[in-house]
């Protein structure tokens, strides 16, 4: 049975039109795959069923721009290095966050798999409520005084990081009638310089809005979607103290992980 929409505040389809709408575009996608076709390892710029995917990204022919003009405006280091203690982000507040603690860690390399060492990693997220520190966050799930949600760190040597933080729960969005977002954690890695910039996600293993979120299927191919889903890995694990978690970043190559386009939440 279809579902009634009786929010005014939500957008009209239900999620059932929106999982044919998936279902219909994946179908189309492994026929031409099957058939010879490309294999697509990047979400689509237009996916129909993420209703806002056509205003996040250029509509228009890219120009050139002097790298130095655009340094003038980019962020920055600051007055300080990057401090070991904001890679933890349940240390933050005066009091300990509330939720699940975890540590996310991993590897960033280049597409033969070698390290890239001192890249500057930053990573933002939802609470253990489903609610991100931010104005535009204004949907009935409590703040936590103690997780502001955002971290950064340098890989190491052989182009390791490691975050402890707090398991994010799912969230509502608008892009459809009772639409929820699967829980997540955004990335953003530098290059050699502030306009070398990629912004990507983490999921966790065996979400069940996995086949409802429009986002997460906007990658059409299953494998390229797999590999921003991140292991569970009990050597992370710690005992009475955190559960763990391991994800690789690939950076180029046919199995690098997808980067998403500026402003996509």
């Amino acid at each position: 049975m279809a579902e009634k929409n009786t929010d005014p505040d939500a957008a009209a389809l239900s999620q059932a039109e929106i999982d044919a709408e998936i279902a219909a575009i994946h179908g189309e996608y492994r026929a031409q795959r099957d058939a010879g076709g490309q294999v697509e390892t990047n979400a689509r710029l237009n996916f129909a069923p993420y209703r806002s995917s056509l205003l996040r990204h250029p509509t228009k022919s890219l120009h050139h721009a002097d790298p130095e003009d655009i340094e003038l405006y980019s962020p920055a280091f600051g007055h300080r290095d990057v401090s070991p203690l904001e890679a933890d982000l349940t240390i933050q507040h005066n009091g300990e966050p509330i939720g699940e603690r975890i540590i996310v860690t991993g590897r960033v390399v280049d597409g033969d798999g070698r390290a890239v060492a001192g890249q500057l990693v930053e990573m933002w997220q939802a609470n253990a409520a489903g609610r991100y520190m931010h104005k535009r966050d204004q949907h009935p799930a409590p703040l936590d005084p103690n997780f502001t949600g955002v971290g950064r760190t340098l890989t190491g040597p052989n182009g390791e990081y490691s975050f402890t933080t707090i398991k994010p729960a799912p969230y509502p969005w608008k892009n459809h009638n009772n639409a929820w977002r699967s829980a997540h954690i955004h990335f953003s890695l530098f290059g050699t310089d502030f306009t070398q910039r990629i912004v990507t996600q983490m999921y966790f293993p065996g979400d069940p809005i996995f086949d409802l979120d429009p986002i997460y299927q906007s990658i059409t191919d299953q494998a390229a979607r797999d590999r921003l889903v991140a292991t569970y890995d009990h050597s992370v694990s710690q005992h009475e103290w955190n559960t763990g978690y391991r994800w690789d970043i690939v950076l180029s190559g046919s199995n690098r992980t997808w980067a998403e386009q500026e402003e996509e939440r």
